[in-house]
Order: structure tokens, then C-alpha cells, then sequence
């Protein structure tokens, strides 16, 4: 009985020690965390904030103003906190915290928020703002005696080496879009960690290296300065395709637009401010550089970043968002087109298998926020800024591309041959300089190619074969590079941009009767 009795007291023990360790467990979990909660709200203040607002972003310059003290400042006023959570250009990991809610806003370059949402099956943020354009802060650079301009890529030993997932790549695949280099392997990117390494690449590449090495400032600047390097293409020379927006979670953006617009507005004051001090921007970007703890910059390297970056002003903003009519969007593409363009060069670099919005790039922006920012009027001029020395401003300019200068017979002969572009063949009919429809509608298309190129010379060349009467086909060929040109001018392609010419009749067969379209500049 007693043997028992201490087995029955055994058990009872062990259930209460199991009942106080629960008791335990729970209280250290559940209990202690309450009250010790409890007591830091009992013996806190209330946040001067009301609203907190996560943005999902990187260390990339053309974001210092939207990190700036002045967008900070505006929006405390406001009782908005922005937090910035840096996920160091993982595109797909920005857009999966969109999609579950953890971040509010994220910036993206355009394509890379298709390729993103591709990746992940959904686009749960739409373009609420157009931060900036990269404008020669990106280039592809050579060494001249191999690659003397991009046809020289066309060969099965070329290779450019980028950095992955970046707006470098991104313009090496655009050149491949648009010229015409059928020889280039299909494996043609070599990756490297970032442009300080494709420098040092490049750096100790031979000058015999059929190789381009694609890379953004200031390290375009250095490897200039090395003996026999060119830019065979740079971003100064692309409208519409390097693209920065700020893209808002749509559930936010449907349950608090007023926040939105807050940031919104914010940031367009902080451009205005900025452009208009003396290096602001400069001052800016290497303060910026400094505090994400990207690669510290002098103020030489910050003036060579900022002059590479086109901040877009408030105007720009409502021309890009469609809210101006058309003639006087000033030649600043449509947000719509420039969906379209990147989609297009995607898909033809296969980054893309296929369009992953197909008929539906609307949905990837939305125009209600600077709508109603316009239709009350604001620019930032108008109200006090944050930054001294900003008073009552004029509007700002919306920046026109350059006009390009006629040039003479002379001065075309001595263009620089960037390379030819990408077309499918021209074609005529039999013996004639009439133009196909299929031929009439491709020249449609390759003239609105052409005007995200606005800084390129185009030289249309008729070929003409070499057997049979040379004079004849020397005149039908140079008639079927004007009929060519004249159907571009007809779109709208400035005069002094075209010069129909005719080649050496040495080619036989098809190419002898079609044209070719070679994109040349003025020597940098």
C-alpha cells in the first residue's frame, strides 16, 4: 500500500511539474511579454507620427532625393515617417514584400519591375511617379583597336561582360534589340559582381579582347582614361528605356492616396529645390553615398553621377503620365510606350518568353495621383520649400532632346559608325523602287524605333548588284534608298537626320536589292 502511495505521489509530482513548467513557459511567453509591453506604453510618449511608410530600395544615386532630409522633413510635417529598407537590387524580393504587404512604396527601374513580376507572377504595385532617366550615366566601353563600334560584336568570339539584374544589363540588351549582330553567341553576357569589377576586367583585358565591358559612372570615367578605350554606346544616346518610378502596393495606394500623394509631392519639391542650388545635386549625392554606405564618392565622381542622371521635374511627370495633350508633351514619351518598348526588348533578348501583361501595360501605372495634382494646380514653385533660396520659382523646363545639326556631304562620310540596325529585309517590287506594304509597315515601326535614338545620325544604303548594267543598278539602288528615306521623313523622322546612299555593287542575290540602315554619330 505504502509502495503505492509513493508511486501515486511520484506521478502527481511529475503531473505538477509538468503543469508549473507549462505555467512557466506560458507566463515567460505570453504573460512577461504583455506586461513588460504594458509598462513601455505606460511610461512612453505617444510618436509625433501618425503615418509610417516602408519603402523597399537600394544604394543607386538617382534615389538620393527621395532619401533626402528635405523629402524627410516635408513629409514630417505631415506626421509621415518613411523607412527605407534596402534589399541591395534584389528585385524579386522587393516585389514579394509588395505583395505581402511589408513594404508600402519601392522604387524600380521599369524593367526590371516587368521582369520582376514576371519572375513572381503578379504585379501588386503600380507606377505612381517617374523618378529619373539614366542619360549617359551607363556605357559600354571597348577597347578600339578590337571593337572599334558595335558591328564588331558580330562574331561568335564576342562577349560583353555586366553585372546581372542591373540597368547596365539592361542596355546591353537593348543594343542587341536594335542592331544587327546575328554572329553573337547566344551565351554572349559574361557576369561579373558589380561595375568596380567589370572595370578591372576590362582593365586587364588585351587590346585584341573582342570583348565589350558594360559599365555606369564613375567607373565609365575611369576606364576611359585607360589607353585605347571608347564608349561604343552609352545611355546619352536612349529616350525612354533607363527608366526610375516609384511604385505604390495597390492596396495602399487604393486605401490611403493621400499618403501617396504626400511622397508624391514631396519629392517633386525636393527635385525642384535641389536643381536649383548650386550643386545641390552634387552635394547630395555624395552625402547620399556616404550614408547608404555605397562606395564613397568625391565630389569630381558626384558630379560625374549626377550629370549621367535626368531627375524628372513635375511638367515632365504629367507629360510621361499622359496628362498633358499631345502636341505639347514636347516629345517625351508616353508611359504606355515605354512599357511597350522595354516589353518588346525583353522578349526579343529572351528575357522574357513572352509579353507577361499582354494588352494590359496600363495596368502597370496609374495616373490618378498627378492628376489630381494638376488639376490643383501644384507645382513645386508655388508652395515654401524646405531647401533656402528656393522663393517663388518659374516652371520648370521640360527638357527637349537636342536637335541634331545638318551635316554636310563631307561630314557624313566622316561620321562614326555605331552600327547597323536590326530591320527585316526591305523589299521592292520586281525592278523597282516601290516599296511593299510588309516593307512600308516595318519602316513604321523602325521610325518609332528611331525616336528613342534621338541623338543618332541614320544613313539608309541601297544595294545594288554587282552582275548586269553597273549604272542601271547603281541608279535603282540609290532610288530604293530615297523611296526608303522618304517613307521615314513621312513619319516624321527630321531631314537632317537621314542621307540615302548607295553602296558598292559587290553583293549578288537578295542583298543585293534591298537596303541596310547604319546608325553613325558625330566622333565623341
Amino acid at each position: 500500500m505504502s509502495e503505492r502511495r509513493a508511486k501515486g505521489c511520484l506521478v502527481a509530482a511529475a503531473v505538477w511539474c509538468v503543469i508549473l513548467g507549462v505555467l512557466g513557459v506560458g507566463y515567460k511567453l505570453l504573460v512577461h511579454p504583455y506586461l513588460s509591453e504594458k509598462l513601455k506604453r505606460d511610461t512612453a510618449s505617444a510618436s509625433q507620427y501618425k503615418h509610417e511608410i516602408v519603402v523597399a530600395t537600394d544604394s543607386f544615386s538617382g534615389y538620393a532625393i527621395l532619401r533626402s532630409d528635405a523629402v524627410r522633413q516635408e513629409l514630417k510635417t505631415k506626421q509621415i515617417k518613411l523607412t527605407f529598407a534596402d534589399d541591395r537590387g534584389d528585385y524579386t524580393a522587393r516585389l514579394k514584400a509588395l505583395q505581402s504587404g511589408n513594404t508600402h512604396l519601392a522604387v524600380y527601374t521599369v524593367d526590371s519591375l516587368i521582369a520582376a513580376g514576371a519572375r513572381v507572377g503578379d504585379f501588386p504595385g503600380s507606377i505612381v511617379l517617374v523618378i529619373d532617366e539614366t542619360r549617359g550615366g551607363d556605357a559600354i566601353v571597348a577597347h578600339q583597336s578590337a571593337v572599334a563600334s558595335l558591328q564588331d560584336l558580330n562574331h561568335p568570339t564576342a562577349r560583353l561582360v555586366l553585372t546581372p539584374n542591373s540597368p547596365s544589363e539592361f542596355l546591353a540588351r537593348v543594343v542587341l534589340a536594335h542592331f544587327n549582330l546575328p554572329n553573337l553567341p547566344e551565351q554572349w553576357a559574361v557576369e561579373a559582381d558589380g561595375a568596380r569589377a567589370v572595370f578591372n576586367r576590362f582593365r586587364a583585358a588585351g587590346p585584341a579582347a573582342k570583348s565589350a565591358f558594360v559599365l555606369w559612372e564613375p567607373y565609365v570615367s575611369k576606364a576611359l582614361q585607360l589607353p585605347d578605350a571608347h564608349v561604343l554606346f552609352d545611355s546619352s544616346k536612349l529616350k525612354g528605356y533607363i527608366v526610375d518610378v516609384l511604385v505604390a502596393e495597390r492596396q495602399f495606394l487604393r486605401h490611403h492616396p493621400d499618403l501617396v500623394r504626400a511622397v508624391v509631392e514631396a519629392h517633386c519639391r525636393a527635385a525642384h529645390a535641389y536643381a536649383r542650388q548650386p550643386n545641390g545635386l552634387v552635394q547630395l549625392v555624395s552625402n547620399d553615398a556616404r550614408a547608404t554606405g555605397a562606395e564613397r564618392l568625391d565630389d569630381a565622381q558626384a558630379a560625374q553621377v549626377v550629370q549621367g542622371i535626368q531627375w524628372k521635374n513635375t511638367l515632365e511627370n504629367y507629360d510621361h503620365f499622359g496628362l498633358n495633350p499631345a502636341p505639347a508633351a514636347n516629345g517625351v514619351p508616353h508611359l504606355e510606350d515605354i512599357i511597350d518598348n522595354i516589353v518588346d526588348v525583353l522578349v526579343k533578348t529572351k528575357a522574357l518568353p513572352a509579353d507577361p501583361l499582354p494588352g494590359k501595360h496600363t495596368t502597370l501605372f496609374y495616373n490618378q495621383i498627378l492628376a489630381d495634382m494638376k488639376a490643383a494646380g501644384f507645382h513645386p514653385g508655388n508652395t515654401l520649400n524646405l531647401i533656402p533660396d528656393v522663393g517663388n520659382a518659374t516652371l520648370e523646363p521640360v527638357r527637349t532632346d537636342k536637335t541634331l545639326a545638318p551635316l554636310t556631304p563631307e561630314q557624313w562620310t566622316a561620321l562614326r559608325p555605331v552600327g547597323q540596325l536590326r530591320v527585316e529585309p526591305i523589299s521592292f517590287r520586281r525592278a523597282s523602287a516601290t516599296l511593299s506594304e510588309q516593307s512600308r509597315r516595318d519602316l513604321v515601326n523602325l521610325a518609332r524605333r528611331l525616336d528613342s535614338f534621338p541623338q543618332f545620325y541614320l544613313r539608309v544604303i541601297g544595294h545594288a548588284r554587282a552582275e548586269g548594267d553597273p549604272e542601271a543598278n547603281r541608279q535603282l539602288a540609290r532610288a530604293r534608298a530615297e523611296a526608303a528615306a522618304q517613307c521615314l521623313r513621312a513619319q516624321g523622322l527630321p531631314q537632317e537626320r537621314l542621307h540615302a546612299e548607295t553602296a558598292p555593287a559587290t553583293a549578288t542575290g537578295g542583298e543585293a536589292q534591298s537596303v541596310s540602315f547604319l546608325v553613325g554619330q558625330i566622333p565623341y
